[in-house]
């Protein structure tokens, strides 16, 4: 994303000065990245003053980084799947119940035991807290009292809930009271408590007991029957002995009563049935248990714990443990405080239980059945929470309760330790608060602690990261705390720091019921909270976008509305980010919601946005600047119309140019969905072409995600002017049947003419434009940004052919395919004519060579419609340059100037074939055997199936992708720079070998000026012609790009081919640049071709994990060729810069990071550009070598009309290479095709020593980046080893095959090791690599 970090490296140490061998090792020990004292004055360029400054070399060093690594190169742009993006589990219960009503039948007879059951003496009395055995008690009366009671206690679990108390009720009430509740509670759960203390015991068939009408017998009620007349859903209580009978035969009778259901819908399927799923049963004990007689605990000790079980559990601490003070039972009642009162001693210890008893559930329960029974129904949760109490307490006294769907074990959980710690808390200070009621000295209570504990238990926890996605204990707890105001804002931020972890932590927060509470919040006026309910509602809604009902209830949206306000004032200093973080919450909010759109309209909200996207420090907040318009007006015309008066169409058109390439998408999102207002007015035609006109420059944009963003905003387009594109496509047809006919360049005279039909109807319109862009972009270097301007052209043609145009247009494409596959020499220059042609200050146009046409149905699109298009204007006539245009800075007709002005001689005219590249005739052999390799495709790329009918608008999936960031962890380091991590430990041993690398080779760079060098260490069969190699610095990698377009990876300590793909260009091109890139850590290989196209791969050496990173044309003006220089470039890991040129008149600049051309510079000549090379550390000098022999120097920091500083004449003939080596003295050394070799210093007009290394043609120039060297491969089969000093170090010629004996050939390639004393090289017409050094095998072997 737009604010993520890009990793940063530590640059190599011999990147920042040279190298004296007798304090190497000393500077290497050391860390010091200065030169010796004693080699100061050796620097070249006037250097040493810079390189010496500490504070220089430590700036240059902190902004070292890797390029090509951020997310939307990591995912090619491309949202993940939608199961990353959508919860894991439905968190909102859309079953939700209610208990609507309650039965509570209490059988208790009072005065007269049951037959089955012999009490003890003393024995159990209270029922429901009421002694029955009291003195002056009435039956009739104490059996009103405990319903009461009973219902007292049930209300203060659901106070909603409708109560119906049976005391002692008969079969018959029974039944009409059953009856009755069903009827009541229609669909919603019934409650059924029954306390059958007073009759006998339920029978092994599950029978339970009620009385007759005279209370003279026991009549038993069958289970089938009780379920008929109390149907589903429904939760039973029992409270008696032998209750897990019930349990047994529950589900026996269900299963009766379904398959009576069945057999009832056989007979008629509009009968009208009663359910009887969805039970929930709690027993107070198992089949064969007693309930407890305990004269200390009450009779009813299981509907206690369900009903009050703070009250049971205070009785029960002090019956189980000796207190120091002497409170007895009877305190209990007196302990201070209300229940719903948080701050009193009481309504603390209820706060804690209901936190306790809901994490014990949290951490034992499977998820689906926590949310079942704890987050469904009010009076069902209540219940289950206050059972784990229950399941405690029975146990203690010899009884195990039982519950359908059964629970596991919870008894013994740990947490049961802190209840009992927060019982005793209250019962050690209940003396002093007695007193204290009572008169004495006022006492204040002292609050437990438990909460504050609990959130440092989830401190710890977070600290810790959560590898493996683990729960944490206290989520429920966190939960709990939210409700106080003295904890609130802690929880809070712990809680924004567990859903920062990803959406999974989303998920788990969203089920345990966080979602209530963060909502309420949104209420609240505290300033203190903004910042933190800010971020934590931004997390949700990139989980679940559904929570956007929600907002609208409550009008909860405005609290982000009013963030976003201009003037609102945000408690935090990083306000800019917060403000981005609203503005993605509003974007979420309209989503494909229309009542948002409606509410959140405003002037104001557009006046912020807009002001927010010249927030140059923050390109986040700009990004969703843009998204939040773009959501809001998206299908809206309301909202279209408030932006066109805001201007806020003119803004987003602007922001096509920022520099960060997620901006820029997000802006050309937010323009293609302002697309569409239903009233196409004139007005509104000409604001959408205005747009489309405007941002059309973007097709040569670096980043493929733009340019798939614009691509969708054409398709919308398309399809919103479909008659207008007709005609242009139409048009253009014609203009390609005209050019096959008549090609644009006349073999004959030279001319370059212009076939363009000024009388068309779409003439120089912007539909005209766009056209033409959308068929260059059908063979842009991406494949998924051309396969989908395929699918725009393809949409197009197909509505052609079926429009009245259809039989002209058929005729049209038909004679097309004729001519196309006619023989292309007929219509080529000649070679000679090609090469003057391409010294002349014209624009450098080749031959239009297309051996196929681009246009679409079964015709294959070909890289030579980018040259055909290549002079393209808006709004008027595509022009071709004057070729004796006078233009300041941009022409060589100033070269007259620049002699008086630089001190050069004036150039005589010397013959054509000296400023023609060396290798101009070579042939090579083309081999029977050569295998196409697959090409890399970018991550997730799919091909597009032919048969699949296109259909326009594109879908864009930038949206989605801009989501993920608020999935992702923001507030932890990124993994690579976490310790302990293991890609922290993969870049640590990277750097240690680094180190050792550049240890072990430093003392062997002094002596490599003096020694031979023809010990060969490697020779292998690269498979085809190596034209282009390349040395890893540190991996023991070698790259070698052939002839054609395959580029293979060679371990060269193992001789061993470790991987071969394809470059994928068009025909007609190969690869003239090869490079790795991001050396110092896991490296990209990046490769230039000679059609203009820049690409990069990762996993480069795998053949299985090779991928595409990105790839775009850095020179849109190449015409594809194996002739001229093609592309040259030379990248800068310092700056992140990438220098383009070639045959074309500037010099492109690239920034890797904004993924632009941030310069052009013009080249000042009218000849190409043969090579570029730069300074490493400060990078704003660079120097290109030219066809016509010249040598200029520029300096990035100028403006380009005056960026070049120096220029050299002294060559005369095609600059071979020219080279400035990273390390060492800074060399910088040029080479020309007759084996001229200069040494130059930039502060002078002459070279420093000019070094004659062959009288044959020079094929290749390489020089060593850091020792002393270089070495010239000649059209004779000869490498040529010198030193700086000019001295002839060694000569040796690359090995041939067995059976490719011929020694004359030329050579085709050669490259030395950054570092190590290593030269590769090879010939034309063989396969073969061969790698030699200056040192002896045993050096080597003892390197290996």
């Amino acid at each position: 994303m737009a604010t993520t970090s890009r990793q940063q490296l530590h640059r190599a140490t011999t990147d920042l000065g040279p190298r004296g061998n007798a304090n190497a090792n000393a500077q290497l020990t050391t860390g010091s990245a200065q030169p010796s004292a004693e080699e100061n004055w050796e620097l070249r360029h006037g250097w040493e003053d810079q390189y010496n400054s500490e504070e220089y070399l430590s700036i240059l060093s902190s902004s070292f980084y890797m390029y090509y690594t951020d997310k939307r190169h990591e995912s090619g742009g491309r949202p993940k799947n939608e199961d990353h993006a959508r919860p894991a589990q439905e968190w909102r219960m859309r079953d939700r119940l209610k208990t609507v009503s309650a039965g509570l039948m209490l059988c208790l007879n009072l005065g007269v035991d049951p037959p089955d059951v012999m009490k003890t003496n003393p024995t159990a009395n209270l029922e429901c807290w009421v002694d029955p055995t009291a003195p002056n008690s009435a039956n009739t009366k104490t059996m009103e009292l405990i319903g009461k009671a009973l219902q007292t206690q049930y209300e203060t679990l659901s106070i909603r809930t409708r109560y119906k108390q049976y005391l002692d009720p008969s079969v018959e009430e029974t039944r009409r009271c059953c009856q009755t509740l069903r009827r009541n509670a229609r669909d919603e759960r019934v409650l059924f408590h029954y306390n059958g203390h007073g009759v006998p015991s339920p029978t092994p068939s599950g029978e339970v007991w009620f009385f007759n009408r005279n209370y003279t017998q026991y009549i038993p009620v069958s289970l089938y029957d009780l379920q008929m007349w109390l149907a589903g859903p429904c939760i039973y209580v029992l409270d008696v002995s032998h209750a897990g009978n019930v349990l047994l035969n529950f589900d026996r009778f269900v299963t009766k009563h379904e398959e009576e259901n069945g057999e009832a819908r056989a007979r008629d399927p509009n009968a009208q049935i009663q359910t009887y799923g969805d039970n929930i049963i709690l027993a107070s004990c198992g089949a064969k248990d007693t309930l407890p007689t305990n004269p200390d605990l009450p009779a009813d000790l299981f509907t206690s714990c369900l009903t009050t079980p703070v009250q049971i559990s205070l009785r029960c601490f002090i019956l189980d443990n000796q207190l120091p003070t002497d409170i007895t039972v009877k305190d209990i009642e007196r302990v201070p405080g209300r229940l719903q009162e948080r701050r009193t001693p009481l309504g603390e210890l209820n706060w804690i239980f209901t936190a306790i008893t809901d994490t014990i559930a949290w951490n034992v329960l499977p998820r689906a059945l926590f949310r079942k029974l704890f987050r469904q129904d009010l009076m069902v949760a209540a219940l289950f929470r206050n059972y784990l109490l229950a399941d405690r307490q029975m146990r203690a006294n010899n009884c195990t309760p039982r519950t359908q769907p059964a629970l596991p074990e919870t008894h013994n959980h740990p947490l049961w330790n802190a209840w009992d710690y927060a019982i005793e808390m209250v019962l050690t200070q209940l003396p002093a608060l007695l007193a204290s009621d009572d008169g004495g000295p006022h006492y204040e209570y002292e609050h437990s602690n438990f909460f504050s504990e609990q959130l440092t238990a989830f401190e710890v926890y977070l600290s810790q990261g959560s590898p493996e996605q683990t729960a944490p204990d206290q989520l429920p707890i966190v939960l709990q705390v939210l409700l106080s105001q003295v904890h609130r804002l802690r929880a809070l931020i712990l809680l924004s720091r567990f859903l920062d972890l990803g959406p999974w932590a989303v998920n788990l927060a969203l089920s345990i019921g966080i979602f209530p509470y963060v909502l309420k919040l949104l209420q609240s006026a505290a300033q203190e909270l903004k910042p933190v309910m800010i971020f934590i509602w931004a997390r949700i809604l990139s989980v679940d976008q559904s929570c956007q009902t929600d907002l609208l209830k409550d009008n909860g949206y405005t609290y982000f509305l009013t963030v976003l306000n201009m003037h609102a004032q945000i408690p935090v200093g990083n306000a800019s980010e917060h403000r981005a973080m609203s503005a993605f919450i509003i974007a979420m909010f309209c989503k494909d919601f229309h009542q948002g759109k409606v509410v959140s309209e405003s002037p104001e909200l557009f006046t912020s946005c807009i002001t927010y996207l010249q927030d140059a420090d923050n390109p986040l907040l700009r990004q969703w600047s843009c998204l939040c318009i773009s959501m809001l007006w998206q299908d809206y015309p309301d909202a279209k119309w408030t932006g066109i008066r805001a201007l806020a169409h003119q803004r987003l058109c602007e922001m096509a140019l920022d520099p960060v390439p997620e901006v820029r998408a997000a802006a050309i999102h937010a323009l293609n969905n302002f697309l569409g207002i239903p009233d196409l007015t004139e007005q509104v035609a000409q604001i959408e072409q205005s747009i489309a006109s405007t941002i059309m420059t973007i097709t040569s944009d670096g980043n493929s995600m733009v340019r798939r963003e614009l691509l969708v905003f054409f398709s919308t387009f398309v399809k919103r002017y479909e008659n207008k594109f007709l005609v242009s496509s139409y048009e253009e047809l014609i203009n390609e049947r005209d050019r096959l006919l008549r090609p644009p360049f006349d073999a004959a005279t030279g001319r370059v003419s212009n076939l363009n039909n000024t009388n068309q109807v779409s003439a120089y319109s912007v539909f005209a434009s766009i056209w033409r862009h959308l068929l260059i972009m059908s063979v842009d270097p991406h494949p998924e940004v051309a396969q989908n301007a395929m699918v725009i052209t393809d949409y197009v043609h197909e509505k052609l052919l079926t429009s009245p145009l259809a039989s002209r247009t058929k005729s049209i494409m038909d004679e097309i395919l004729r001519l196309s596959r006619k023989p292309a020499i007929s219509r080529q220059p000649s070679s000679s004519r090609l090469s003057e042609h391409a010294q002349s200050p014209g624009p450098t146009l080749g031959p239009v060579q297309r051996s196929e046409s681009y246009l679409s149905l079964s015709l294959k699109r070909t890289a030579s419609i980018a040259a055909a298009f290549k002079h393209l204007t808006i709004g008027g006539p595509a022009s071709t340059p004057n070729p004796h245009s006078s233009e300041p800075g941009s022409s060589e007709n100033n070269a007259p100037q620049e002699p008086s002005r630089l001190g050069g001689p004036l150039r005589s005219r010397a013959p054509a074939e000296w400023s023609r590249p060396p290798n101009e005739h070579d042939q090579t052999i083309q081999s029977i055997q050569y295998q196409q390799a697959k090409a890399p495709m970018t991550r997730g790329f799919e091909p597009r199936n032919g048969a699949d009918i296109p259909t326009l608008p594109l879908k864009s999936g930038f949206f989605d992708w801009s989501i993920e960031y608020f999935r992702e962890p923001q507030m932890k380091p990124n993994e690579p720079d976490e310790p302990g991590s293991g890609n922290y430990n993969s870049r640590l041993w990277r750097r240690v070998r680094n180190e050792k690398t550049l240890t072990m080779t430093q003392p062997l760079k002094a002596l490599a000026g003096a020694s031979r060098w023809d010990i060969s260490t490697g020779f292998f069969n690269n498979g085809s012609q190596p034209m282009k190699m390349t040395f890893h610095q540190f991996e023991e990698h070698l790259a070698v790009a052939d002839d054609r377009d395959s580029v293979c990876i060679w371990n060269w300590q193992r001789s061993e081919r470790l991987n071969r793909f394809s470059n994928g260009n068009p025909h007609g091109s190969k690869i003239s640049e090869i490079r790795f890139i991001n050396e110092d850590d896991q490296a990209l290989l990046m490769t230039g071709s000679s059609d203009g196209v820049v690409k990069l791969f990762r996993d480069y050496e795998s053949a299985k994990n090779v991928e595409m990173v990105s790839s775009f044309r850095g020179l849109t003006d190449l015409v594809p060729s194996t002739k001229n220089a093609g592309l040259v470039f030379d990248w800068q890991q310092g700056q992140g810069k990438l220098l383009v040129a070639g045959d074309v008149k500037v010099i492109r600049i690239w920034n890797a990071a904004t993924e632009i051309c941030t310069t052009e510079i013009p080249a000042r000549s009218g000849s190409c550009i043969t090579s570029l090379t730069s300074d490493q550390v400060a990078g704003f000098i660079f120097v290109g070598g030219y066809g016509d022999g010249a040598v200029r120097v520029f300096d990035q920091r100028l403006r380009p009309a005056q960026a070049m500083v120096k220029v050299w004449r002294q060559h005369k003939q095609w600059i071979t290479n020219v080279h400035m080596q990273r390390g060492g003295l800074r060399e910088l050394v040029s080479g020309s095709r007759n084996g001229e070799i200069k040494l130059w210093d930039m502060r002078m007009d002459n070279p420093l020593r000019t070094i004659p290394t062959t009288k044959d043609t020079m094929r290749t120039l390489s020089v060593h980046e850091h020792a002393p060297v270089f070495a010239t491969g000649s059209d004779k089969h000869k490498v040529n080893i010198f030193n700086v000093n000019g001295a002839f170090l060694n000569s040796i010629e690359p090995y041939s095959g067995f059976l490719q004996g011929n020694r004359s050939q030329p050579i085709s390639a050669s490259s030395f090791h950054p570092h190590r004393m290593m030269l590769a090289c090879s010939a034309l017409q063989d396969n073969h690599v061969n790698l030699f050094t200056c040192q002896d095998r045993r050096s080597v072997i003892q390197d290996a």
